[in-house]
């Protein structure tokens, strides 16, 4: 027999009992329940049925009577819309609405993302013909975060110019974006990696052992060489290196015991504890650092560049193997065939071109208050705020991170 499909929608002011008081009406008149929906926004409820009845039924009745007495008697409002067919909806639909889709998730963060960043989002997902399936605040205390899950017709390429797009709109306004696939690998990752200058902690460590030791000028200068093209990450660093011959080791040791952990680096390698997460720090600095972080943060790995020590006496030269660009995406796919984790469920973060093949090599790959280079590189970027704002990529919620802290 034929059948009609009906889309409800109440809105008003939340109470308990109002799901299962509609529902029981439902079940009642023995219609279908095919979809539903809810969300409440500062105590106003806003709640979506879509209803399948047999055409028999005089358009719904008896189902939609007894459900707007029941709505007018718990002080809601309600209205229909009867849909023709599966899929109808107001208005033209667009060119390819027949295409298979995938879902997406959009992550927007930034302190003034707003009405006016919401807007600038909306109208580019617009141009993509996609259909927004769900809009969620990560954020607590104003619209800092959201989330928003959006059917994208499939095509390989039409993912990363939509984020390419997404990006460019809201250049000027502060705003990170992330575009993922809506995958169960999304929210199951395992393992987060994370470079250490710049990313874990707020310094380069070997300019500072550099002013330690009065060669921070001529360490400056091949830093310099190395970003003009002119050396390459190990040439580099082995030169700067040598500059630190004759370096009491226990100066070193001393600027260990006092790095500058990044904002929100605490906090974020908490919650992942708390999430059963596995951690690294995997750098290009040295290990005396590294191991301090990793004993004061409680990551459970740590890989760096180990420096030669003759009589309590930095040699000037670095132990082999180098932790090159191309050792850190090795050791992250070390680290997850250890623990027996896809590297589709990995992630990494870093600052700089050396940190470039570890981030593809990851599930995701987040640049971190970076250069353009990798910003256009990673899959997403954070340039504002603490590396606690990657739990907000996890699509976990202000009251999730604030429930893991004060539980840990």
């Amino acid at each position: 027999m034929a059948s009609q499909r009906i889309l409800v929608t109440v809105t008003g002011p939340d109470n308990p009992g109002i799901t299962a008081a509609l529902t029981e009406v439902i079940a009642r008149d023995d219609a279908s329940l095919l979809d539903i929906e809810q969300v409440v926004v500062q105590g106003q409820l806003t709640l979506c049925l879509l209803l399948e009845l047999r055409s028999d039924r005089s358009r719904g009745e008896p189902v939609l009577k007894d459900l707007l007495f029941d709505a007018k008697r718990l002080g809601l409002n309600l209205e229909f819309q009867i849909i023709d067919a599966p899929g109808d909806a107001p208005g033209d639909a667009p060119a390819d609405v027949d295409q298979p889709r995938e879902r997406w998730a959009i992550s927007a963060i930034g302190d003034a993302l707003g009405a006016r960043g919401l807007h600038v989002i909306s109208s580019v997902l617009a141009r993509y013909c996609t259909n927004i399936e769900s809009i969620r605040q990560l954020s607590a205390d104003r619209l800092r975060s959201v989330e928003i899950i959006v059917h994208v017709p499939e095509d390989p390429d039409r993912a990363a110019a939509l984020r390419a797009d997404l990006v460019d709109a809201t250049g000027d306004l502060d705003v990170d974006i992330a575009v993922q696939r809506e995958t169960l690998t999304r929210r199951s990752k395992r393992l987060v990696v994370m470079d250490m200058d710049s990313t874990l902690i707020r310094i380069e460590v070997i300019d500072e052992l550099a002013r330690k030791h009065g060669v921070v000028d001529k360490v400056a200068d091949i830093t310099r060489r190395a970003m003009a093209g002119e050396l390459d990450f190990e040439a580099s660093l082995r030169e700067r290196v040598g500059l630190l011959a004759g370096m009491r080791y226990d100066d070193a040791l001393a600027l260990a015991s006092e790095l500058p952990v990044t904002d929100g680096a605490p906090e974020l390698l908490q919650v992942l504890r708390r999430l059963g997460y596995k951690t690294a720090v995997i750098s290009g600095g040295f290990t005396f650092a590294a191991d301090t972080l990793k004993d004061q943060l409680g990551l459970d790995y740590a890989y760096a560049n180990e420096l030669e020590i003759e009589d309590g006496v930095l040699t000037g030269r670095v132990i082999d193997p180098i932790v090159t660009p191309e050792r850190k995406a090795n050791l992250l796919a070390s680290i997850a065939e250890r623990e027996g984790i896809s590297l589709s469920q990995t992630i990494a973060v870093g600052d700089g071109a050396n940190d470039l093949l570890m981030l593809e090599k990851a599930g995701l790959g987040i640049a971190f208050h970076a250069k353009a280079k990798l910003k256009a590189a990673a899959d997403t970027s954070i340039s504002a705020g603490g590396l606690d704002r990657l739990l907000y990529l996890l699509g976990l919620h202000a009251r999730d991170i604030e429930h893991a802290l004060a539980s840990d």
